[in-house]
């Protein structure tokens, strides 16, 4: 009897995944299975990336011209190549990290913490050196979980808080166009270049999106000098939405989000801002508590009228004229103006829709199907009154998916991580 060919490349890993899930020993439990079954699909599997969609950033670019690629191309990071390099140069000397909308954030915070004291974009010195001046406001700190964050001094919504000009000042200065992304990152310590390789399995990269917070892993071959493809979190979560209807699937997407431990975080837990709150206070603690967004809450602090996230940042630079009759700038004032020109640019973007939420009974299946259809990368459980008790992001439905067995990365992450030399840990 023929079968249907599969839909898409995604839906033929799909495929493949049932034909190993037919065959694997029936003693294990359905978690060891799709374990098993993952670990023997190498990544060289998963479908490429178009060559013209692999986006590199090269390290003499500007911030200016970083933030206009990554925001022209609805990405969240990418890799950032290393122009003194040599043409032949393997990728392990070629790329020196990934910049991320997250770092970029991080540099806004010192810009309007530094404008507090009227130093930012300070003529005194390089930008670099300026930059590395106010780095003390900073400080790194590893968690129990071993997962590095960073604190500010500045955590009060007054020192959040700057006029709606501080962004047109900043994007039109010199010290914004002129600082260049290779000089700034071991100050912002972008995300390491951490690089799959075509023979690494499905079960490594998913663990290393999921447990280990990656959002995004460059595909190498061993020796290569290049990039052969770029896996993020959302291009997982389309290939399991492509994955409904086979059977390996189903028995995990059937179950409910309360029966598989979701959402992770506890009510009390959750980090959000309010309406009248600095947006600036939203970005601080998306880079302090390592969170990708977050929910902007009504004045009752019950219920979420929007959601900012990391990626948002772009607005702040990319668009700064939009905030200058404000004298201050609310996370509800920064939704408002940006539906507003995102409405006036007729560009599609989640922000211009309602909040998605759904309940702790809904099935996980239906949670994958609303985030790659919206293309959302979090999405809000509330209660029966339509109260906000949780979030559940893309990185947590990965991380129900596989598990990581022990000692399995072994000494993988060596030398990877190196932290500036300012840090304290």
């Amino acid at each position: 009897m023929e079968t249907d060919s599969p839909r898409s490349p995604e839906a033929e890993i799909g495929h493949r995944v049932e034909d190993l899930w037919e065959v694997a020993q029936p003693q294990l439990s359905p978690s060891e299975k799709l374990n098993s079954c993952f670990e023997d699909i190498p990544v060289a599997a998963f479908p490429r990336t178009h060559p013209s969609q692999v986006i590199e950033i090269p390290s003499d670019a500007s911030l200016a011209d970083t933030v206009e690629t990554l925001s022209k191309n609805k990405i969240l990071s990418a890799p950032i190549r290393n122009v003194d390099a040599p043409e032949d140069a393997t990728w392990i000397d070629k790329y020196i990290g990934i910049v991320e909308f997250a770092g970029i954030a991080m540099w806004l915070l010192h810009q309007s913490d530094a404008s507090g004291n009227g130093t930012a974009g300070s003529a005194v010195g390089s930008p670099v050196v300026n930059l590395a001046s106010r780095l003390g406001s900073f400080t790194f700190r590893r968690t129990s979980s071993g997962r590095v964050e960073t604190t500010t001094d500045s955590e009060s919504d007054e020192a959040a808080s700057v006029g709606g000009s501080f962004f047109e000042t900043l994007t039109s200065s010199e010290f914004y166009k002129n600082t260049k992304v290779g000089d700034i990152s071991g100050s912002f310590r972008w995300a390491p270049f951490l690089a799959l390789q075509t023979s690494d399995t499905f079960l490594t990269m998913l663990l290393l999106l999921s447990k280990y917070r990656m959002k995004s892993l460059p595909v190498v071959d061993m020796g290569g000098n290049q990039i052969e493809n770029i896996i993020t979190q959302s291009s997982v979560v389309h290939m399991l939405a492509e994955c409904v209807g086979l059977s390996w699937f189903e028995s995990w997407g059937t179950k409910k989000l309360c029966e598989l431990g979701l959402p992770l975080m506890k009510p009390y837990r959750l980090v959000k801002v309010n309406e009248d709150q600095p947006v600036l206070k939203a970005f601080q603690l998306m880079r302090e508590k390592g969170v990708g967004g977050v929910p902007v809450m009504d004045t009752n602090g019950t219920k979420a009228i929007g959601n900012i996230s990391i990626r948002d940042v772009q607005y702040l630079l990319s668009a700064p004229k939009i905030y200058k009759q404000y004298r201050t700038i609310s996370a509800k004032d920064f939704l408002t103006a940006v539906r507003h020109h995102l409405q006036e640019q007729h560009e599609a973007s989640p922000l211009l829709h309602d909040v998605i939420t759904c309940k702790r009974d809904d099935v996980i299946k239906e949670i994958i199907l609303k985030l790659d259809s919206t293309k959302i990368h979090r999405i809000y459980v509330v209660d029966d009154k339509g109260d906000t008790e949780g979030v559940i992001t893309l990185r947590d439905i990965i991380s129900k998916l596989v598990h990581e067995p022990r000692h399995y990365f072994g000494d993988f992450f060596d030398g990877v991580v190196s932290l500036p030399a300012n840090s304290t840990v």
